[in-house]
């Protein structure tokens, strides 16, 4: 049985998906005004050891992992460079795809784009205003209630009144609490805007998840994901509003991956210190960085550095070393391997124990005579490792 490790209970649970058979998984994706780096290969990475574990548990799945295409900084990319800011998403879009791909990322079964499902954001939002949960400012800006959602912080462990003590109230806030956070932008001069009941304006960033996701998956499904830098506030309000809307539980089992801090540092615009993924591949092949990737538990943080990469290439190159010794193709697996496969992966998605099941598979393959042997070993680490994104 696969048991993950579920953020909104602190726990390990066996994992029970809601229809049996089929899993639905949304993964909070990229705000495209930028390339993608090293922090944003290591969510894309892990959520798709993901998607390939379920797959081969049998499951039918429905991933499905947005695009965000608007929002302040989309808005300010496009500004500075006078750019139509469609024109702007759409070339990152292609790059984070060309990206994803060398990385041997499978494409979500669904992709959606903020702007493509601002309908049922303001079908949300009006849903939360009729149930009083949420309320239009003097300025046109619509924001939720945080105090009138009864389990707020249940996912983060925050408490309200904790929160609001920390928070310092702004002397023109036209917000109810300090707390309340935005789910409808009036327009600016200069800015994309839509028409609604509350005026033009633009979603919050928030209630775009909490669209997508229901709109593609139903009120309650499977899986929630995304980076650890998500969880407050981001996956917390994404919680409180679908709840309060929809009267249902949102999802049931809620993954996070871990930090990754390059050279032993917290990755930071100010320190530098972002890893283009185009600038790796120029020095590493790609499935260099996803092997290093795999290497760690995905809940772990993670190390980026110049070594950490040296030993990931070393490593992948002794397991295409065994595979280039072995003549032939085979279709018998070696069952005992693919148990204790199982056994590991089951184990809250334990990458590195596969990995190093596999150098057992190499060791078998390098020390055996038996070409029918060397053939199912070599047969065995090819079909394991492509669970993995390798080889």
């Amino acid at each position: 049985m696969l048991t993950i490790y579920n953020s909104l209970t602190n726990q390990k649970e066996t994992f029970k998906p809601i229809v049996p058979g089929q899993v639905r998984m949304y993964v909070c994706g990229m705000t495209v005004y930028d390339y993608c780096h090293i922090g944003h290969a290591r969510v894309l990475v892990v959520f798709d050891v993901v998607y390939r574990y379920l797959k081969h548990l049998g499951y039918d799945v429905n991933y499905v992992r947005n695009i965000t295409d608007i929002d302040d900084k989309i808005i300010s990319r496009a500004n500075e460079r006078g750019e139509d800011f469609y024109q702007l998403t759409q070339r990152f879009i292609d790059a984070m795809h060309e990206d994803a791909d060398a990385l041997g990322v499978l494409r979500p079964t669904q992709e959606p784009r903020a702007t493509d499902s601002i309908d049922m954001m303001l079908t949300m939002i009006a849903e939360l205003i009729t149930k009083g949960y949420a309320y239009q400012a003097p300025n046109g800006d619509v924001y939720f209630s945080v105090a009138k959602s009864k389990d707020y912080g249940k996912l983060s462990g925050k408490k309200i009144d904790e929160l609001r003590s920390g928070e310092r109230v702004e002397v023109d806030s036209l917000k109810n609490d300090p707390l309340d956070f935005v789910l409808w932008k009036s327009a600016k001069p200069g800015e994309p805007s839509w028409p609604s009941d509350y005026g033009d304006g633009r979603p919050g960033w928030h209630i775009e998840c909490s669209a997508m996701s229901t709109q593609m998956l139903g009120n309650h499904f499977d899986i929630h994901g995304g980076g650890p830098d998500l969880l407050f506030p981001h996956h917390e309000n994404e919680i409180a509003q679908s709840e309060c809307a929809s009267g249902n539980k949102f999802a049931n089992y809620w993954l996070h991956s871990g930090l990754l801090k390059i050279n032993g540092e917290k990755m930071s615009k100010s320190l530098g210190n972002f890893a283009m993924l185009k600038d790796l591949f120029i020095s590493y092949h790609p499935e260099v960085i996803r092997y290093y990737l795999v290497s760690s538990h995905y809940r772990s943080s993670l190390n980026f550095d110049q070594e950490s990469l040296n030993q990931a290439k070393s490593a992948l190159t002794r397991l295409y070393q065994a595979l280039a010794s072995i003549e032939g193709e085979g279709n018998e697996l070696d069952q005992e391997m693919m148990n204790q496969f199982s056994l590991v992966m089951n184990d809250d998605l334990n990458t590195p124990e596969a990995l190093s099941l596999l150098f057992q598979l190499v060791k078998s393959i390098n020390n055996s005579s038996d070409p029918i042997q060397k053939m199912k070993y070599g047969t065995t680490l090819k079909k394991l490792s492509g669970v993995l994104g390798l080889l």
